[in-house]
């Protein structure tokens, strides 16, 4: 069935616009950014003040970032090989990233991460 579904989708006409591929883990360089649904708190974990707002610019911009946040941490080696130089939003996005890392960023205990980056809380 999966296999069905990543190649029916990639035939022109079967998903409606591009857009429903686009924003998928691997297609851009990037893994998928966290999802969230319904209720707005689940399990003591709080949907981001930033996507109920409704304001689509935010939204699109707060979903880039956590992109560039989850595949650091957890895909260093993609992260290498996405290309952020093309828009001056992205390099600023980039840099915020970057800030944000740096703020988190804690020494790693004994037989702990080997990246120095910290553990992904976002899912």
């Amino acid at each position: 069935m999966a296999v069905a579904d990543a190649v029916c989708r990639m035939v022109p006409g079967v998903l409606p616009e591009a857009a429903c591929y686009e924003e998928e883990s691997h297609w851009n360089g990037l893994l998928e950014y966290p999802q969230y649904s319904r209720p707005e708190e689940w399990h003591g974990k709080k949907v981001p003040e930033v996507l109920l707002s409704g304001h689509h610019e935010n939204v699109a911009r707060w979903r880039k970032r956590q992109s560039m946040l989850r595949t650091l941490r957890r895909r260093p080696d993609m992260f290498r090989e996405a290309d952020f130089l093309g828009s001056k939003q992205d390099r600023k996005l980039l840099a915020e990233v970057y800030e944000e890392l740096k703020r988190q960023q804690k020494p790693a205990p004994e037989g702990g991460s080997t990246t120095g980056l910290p553990e992904d809380s976002t899912d």
